[in-house]
């Protein structure tokens, strides 16, 4: 029962790995008319709109009250504690990219796969003696997908690793409160912290015309409700059945799925270090899954 709880859960998480790698060509192509904050307010805006009907519709099939569920108090301290770091991460990031190249961006962010298990040590948590080693053929095979052959390290890099420790931490939040609160609302209440800190940065920092804004219309409608509103609903879903270290792995597939999107979608040619990069990664994920005993 227990594999078949754990196999759900990774079916989940691949799910939304796979839509958040595909979601990069998406926010590429809405950078093109419109800024990084003004797309990730609206993305996230969509997603909690995009939520409401779902969640009204699954309350209505449990027999719960709509309104009366949202005054679990856990809840709102699961959506601030998960939605804080999830803003944190997302901007840091979007910020680092613009002085760092998206490789080295994608290697750095992803560095969450060694932050996680250290931090589960930091929280009394058991690893078994499969995860360093799954850990590092990961950061091998990011290394060869990502960051080959760049040597320098400046302020983008710095923002890009600081972003990996937010999503740690997000992570390490959703193991925490996905047991324990409704997945879809945690997501919509952490969704919304993202978009409201979102509006308020790009309230003072950029100046998005609507025509701008509806020329991406597409961008922002799959990166709203496949990626924040479906994938990090997966998410939540899948580490009510998994670690946090195992799921963190199969979550770093986002950057392979990137960079098969972009050669499938975008004719983006595959070097062989970047097919390299792949099979490390997915021989990574893949240990990550054996059942051994937690030492």
């Amino acid at each position: 029962m227990k594999m078949k709880k754990q196999l759900r859960g990774s079916a989940y998480l691949l799910l939304a790995t796979f839509i958040w790698g595909t979601t990069f060509i998406a926010q590429s192509v809405g950078m093109d008319h419109i800024g990084p904050f003004t797309f990730q307010a609206i993305r996230c805006a969509l997603a909690v709109i995009g939520m409401i009907p779902v969640v009204f519709l699954f309350d209505k099939k449990e027999g719960r009250s709509f309104r009366e569920a949202w005054q679990d108090k856990q809840l709102w301290k699961a959506g601030l504690s998960c939605g804080i770091p999830l803003f944190m991460a997302c901007n840091l990031q979007q910020v680092g990219i613009v002085y760092t190249t998206a490789g080295k961006a994608a290697f750095l962010t992803a560095m969450y796969i060694v932050l996680v298990p250290v931090l589960g040590l930091f929280l009394k948590k058991k690893i078994t003696f499969m995860v360093p080693i799954s850990v590092a053929i990961a950061v091998a095979g990011l290394y060869f997908l990502s960051f080959m052959g760049v040597s320098q390290v400046n302020i983008g890099d710095l923002l890009a690793l600081s972003s990996a420790l937010m999503f740690a931490i997000q992570i390490q939040s959703v193991d925490h409160f996905a047991s324990r609160v409704d997945p879809l609302r945690l997501n919509m209440i952490q969704a919304g912290v993202v978009a409201i800190g979102s509006a308020v940065i790009a309230l003072f920092t950029e100046d998005s015309s609507t025509s701008a804004i509806l020329s991406c219309w597409f961008p922002l409608c799959y990166a709203g409700f496949m990626s924040m509103g479906l994938a990090y609903s997966m998410q939540i879903l899948g580490q009510k059945h998994l670690d946090p270290t195992p799921a963190s792995l199969i979550m770093s597939l986002e950057s392979v799925f990137a960079v098969l999107a972009g050669w499938l979608l975008l004719n983006e040619i595959m070097t062989p270090t970047e097919v390299t990069g792949c099979v490390l990664m997915f021989i990574a994920v893949i240990l990550s899954q054996v059942p051994v005993k937690k030492k």
